[in-house]
């Protein structure tokens, strides 16, 4: 099956197909003459950029980025989503989130850069070192992906976009024999969905997830086919 992929260079839109076995991203490349990155994903035709972007980067967190984390999941469009874990007081944030930052969980925390200032946060995990979660996806073994940008004055610029596919193209280099990566944002949480749409995510199980307060929050389950899109 032949998917339609165009890349967008300058003023030129350049349009191309797969080759049989070739990802989506490698086609992409291959029609521009360059690397290109994700722009839309979720349409017919897969839609890339070879224009250059902001220098977006991922670094491992620290001890020392803990004031950010803080300042980030107490920003009011971040609050909505995280608050239902608990409140992100100081003490609470270094008892939940500390263990992750000094490497003694599964799960790695990364501030994300752009242009070298740290304007959020994200982290990854195998998905079958959280057994819940690993009844939610067909591929146990996937790479789950948690996400916030938490500077307000970045938020609605594209840059969403730009730090998830940063994040996806360095998954096979550090899980090399991962296949799929998995994310389950909140089912209101439109803009959240909307980025992994257009990074390569599906829409899959809707879930309640049990929240400490007794409720419950439908989450929507999201799958990237790594082999589709990277090869």
């Amino acid at each position: 099956m032949f998917t339609p992929v165009a890349v967008h260079t300058g003023t030129h839109r350049l349009g191309g197909v797969t080759r049989p076995g070739e990802s989506w991203a490698s086609a992409a490349t291959r029609i521009a003459g360059r690397p290109a990155y994700a722009v839309d994903l979720s349409g017919e035709v897969k839609e890339f950029s070879s224009d250059p972007m902001p220098v977006v980067a991922l670094r491992p967190m620290t001890r020392g980025d803990l004031p950010h984390l803080i300042r980030w999941l107490n920003a009011e469009h971040v609050h909505r989503w995280y608050a239902v874990d608990g409140e992100p007081t100081p003490e609470w944030v270094a008892d939940n989130y500390g263990p992750d930052i000094d490497g003694k969980t599964p799960v790695t925390f990364w501030v994300i850069e752009v242009n070298g200032r740290s304007i959020g946060f994200c982290q990854d995990y195998r998905i079958s070192d959280e057994p819940d979660y690993a009844l939610l996806t067909p591929d146990p073994d996937a790479i789950g992906f948690d996400y916030a940008i938490g500077e307000p004055a970045f938020v609605g610029r594209g840059i969403g976009p730009r730090m998830a596919w940063v994040w996806i193209t360095s998954i096979l280099r550090r899980y090399p024999d991962a296949t799929a990566c998995f994310a389950a944002p909140d089912h209101r949480n439109a803009a959240s969905l909307r980025m992994l749409a257009k990074v390569g995510f599906e829409q899959g199980t809707w879930f309640d997830e049990p929240q400490p307060d007794g409720s419950t929050t439908t989450m929507v389950g999201c799958s990237l086919d790594l082999r589709r899109v990277l090869g």
